[in-house]
């Protein structure tokens, strides 16, 4: 019965003396539904593409593991057996960090920051050298104190040249607040902008890097720090590296991985790509209508075919069959133009990046593309469903077993 069915629906479709409107409108209703099918493929494509691309940034601020006190924001540096941990499998390189708000001042203008403060090997575990835009990737010279501020701060502060930039940082005193003599509440250092980095918006606006000798002036936190960066080797699995670092440390000391450290954000990120493929898939859905209204009038045109299948023994299973296989013909033909459209344009893009971003500015100069052949089957089962679903509902509707 299938073998039969198929060639009877190959037959309406392609058969030299088969043309008409009805043949015409079937036409139309395989590119209606090539064109989002290949859309779905692209826009997974190039959300695929920008979650990359965060994700790339994001690394260059979050290390592969990050370790923090279980209880309060800071700990005492020598209290960690740094020794211990190099020697496990997989770690890379450390550096411990601090981190607190501060106030930053320029030539008038004021921000607030998360100012980082960082030691002497933190470059071997952060790769902020390809986002440098000016000046030195370096936080000290010496005994010469420098700031790294992002390229949105650097803007909002005033800082048009690295010849004059002084930036005077403010931190409010632990202790006792005095109402009577505003300025004593706070620490001040002056520190000149050494280097501008350009990452993304927030990062660039939140994050201003210096020596972690002076965050611990700045913040009065004396050998203290707030967490400890750790880079993983090449290959290691950080699942793994995770258990024996925290392992090794004790319960008194969180271990988290790049993704627990931005837990919520990366869940926003997946939330946000399938909620653009639902409603991508509503409009495939929409777009499969045209399948259902091309079925429906070849099923009304072949009225005295179905008469003649009966008259010769046919039964409303077999009928039904044949233009439900139609239906799936039809709707083949489109997912397969639109695979190939949807993946070809997706594919170019992304190795020959040929349309550009229209913004100086931007982190790179076409939109990010990458295709994943996971998104491909998830849209050719979704598009499977609705095309079985909807010739299904359709042939059952219009074929009635007295017809």
């Amino acid at each position: 019965m299938g073998l039969l069915s198929r060639f009877i629906a190959r037959r309406y479709l392609f058969a030299p003396e088969a043309r008409s409107v009805i043949n015409l409108i079937s036409g139309v209703s395989v590119v209606a539904v090539a064109m989002p099918v290949a859309a779905m493929i692209i826009l997974l494509s190039v959300f695929n593409g920008f979650e990359t691309l965060v994700r790339s940034m994001c690394s260059v601020f979050d290390a592969g593991l990050t370790v923090m006190p279980h209880e309060g924001k800071t700990f005492e540096a020598a209290a960690l057996d740094t020794a211990a941990l190099r020697r496990i499998p997989g770690v890379g390189a450390l550096s411990f960090m601090l981190e607190q708000s501060a106030l930053l001042e320029h030539d008038g203008r004021q921000a607030t920051a998360t100012v980082r403060g960082v030691d002497d090997g933190w470059s071997e575990v952060f790769g902020l050298d390809e986002a440098l835009s000016a000046g030195e990737c370096r936080v000290r010279l010496g005994d010469l104190e420098r700031l790294l501020v992002g390229q949105s701060m650097a803007w909002q502060l005033g800082i048009r040249s690295l010849a004059d930039a002084d930036v005077a940082a403010y931190a409010v005193r632990r202790g006792e607040f005095s109402s009577l003599l505003p300025l004593a509440n706070y620490t001040r250092r002056t520190v000149p902008v050494g280097g501008v980095y350009a990452l993304d918006l927030q990062t660039e606006r939140t994050y201003v890097l210096s020596s972690l000798r002076l965050a611990q002036e700045l913040f009065d936190y004396p050998g203290r720090v707030s967490a400890l960066a750790i880079r993983l080797d090449e290959g290691a699995d950080a699942a793994a590296v995770r258990r024996e670092v925290a392992e090794a440390l004790g319960d008194d000391y969180r271990v988290l991985t790049r993704y627990e450290l931005r837990a919520s954000f990366y869940r926003i990120m997946t939330a946000e790509k399938w909620g653009i493929f639902l409603i991508a898939l509503l409009v495939l859905v929409v777009a499969s209508f045209s399948v259902v209204g091309a079925l429906a009038m070849l099923i009304v045109d072949k009225r005295r075919d179905i008469a003649t299948l009966r008259a010769l023994g046919a039964d409303t299973a077999l009928i039904r069959s044949v233009f439900r296989a139609e239906g799936l013909l039809i709707c083949a033909l489109g997912a397969g133009l639109g695979v190939v459209l949807g993946v070809g344009a997706s594919l170019a893009q992304q190795h020959f990046g040929l349309i550009e971003i229209p913004a100086e500015t931007f982190l790179t100069k076409s939109y990010p593309v990458e295709f994943r052949p996971g998104d491909l089957a998830a849209v050719v089962v979704a598009f499977g469903g609705v095309s079985l679903l909807l010739t299904g509902l359709t042939v059952r509707s219009m074929i009635k077993p007295n017809l």
